[in-house]
């Protein structure tokens, strides 16, 4: 039970949650895949908003060109591990949180491992076969996955149920780091996507609210055009 004290670092969530929502929110375990631009901004919104335990992984380290959109690269972080910064940040930003920092990458031999006893999974990796590898382990831990990804000034979002037909958007295997690599990332669409599937994850373990499951949302910034897609 989270007590008075407590719940006045919570008190701006007020009206949209309720006491036993933040109370709920804190019990729950989140593993957030990529510690990037979308990674790093969802790790910064679940851990103010109040989820309670989060794992971070990813087995990569900072380098110059991460400074124009992740948010926990600076000049002090380069060379260093990007789920090493995310635990420091959380620490900073909310004792309250315990972050879990996994300095590995997923791959088939340690994926079942990581994601057992999670309460849901999001996707903030940058190519095919990774995500697909995740969509997989989700499954088999039996829960949902917050999928994403940005190219340029577009993005997406989607709600992926085990068994859903949305799973086919993760389904491109092969097909590593093509996009993204040729329209560039931009910090305000990581940053947008991200406050997106942070949305999900909450309405998602909170079971409020309508789902992106069995729809994406597609965003393009340049043009100002949000539109949601369903899946027959």
């Amino acid at each position: 039970m989270l007590n008075s004290l407590y719940m006045e670092r919570y008190s701006r969530n007020k009206n949209s949650l309720t006491k036993q929502d933040q109370e709920k929110l804190a019990g729950c375990r989140v593993l957030i895949a990529g510690c990037g631009g979308l990674g790093g901004y969802v790790t910064e919104l679940l851990a103010r908003i109040g989820v309670g335990r989060l794992t971070i992984v990813d087995g990569d380290v900072f380098e110059e060109s991460n400074l124009n959109r992740q948010p926990f690269c600076t000049t002090e972080t380069i060379g260093k591990s990007k789920a090493a910064a995310a635990a420091v940040r959380v620490g900073a930003v909310n004792p309250l949180v315990t972050c879990e920092a996994v300095y590995e990458f997923l791959t088939e031999e340690n994926a079942g491992r990581i994601l057992a006893g999670h309460d849901l999974a999001v996707d903030a990796l940058d190519n095919a076969d990774a995500r697909a590898l995740l969509l997989e382990a989700a499954k088999g831990a039996d829960i949902p996955l917050i999928h994403g990804a940005i190219a340029g000034f577009q993005g997406r979002v989607s709600v992926i149920y085990p068994g859903d037909t949305a799973s086919a958007l993760l389904s491109n295997k092969g097909q590593n780091r093509g996009v993204e690599q040729e329209a560039g990332n931009l910090s305000f669409t990581a940053s947008c996507v991200a406050s997106i599937q942070a949305a999900e994850a909450v309405k998602c373990l909170l079971s409020k609210g309508q789902l992106l499951r069995n729809r994406t949302i597609e965003v393009d910034l340049l043009s100002d055009v949000f539109e949601t897609i369903s899946f027959s």
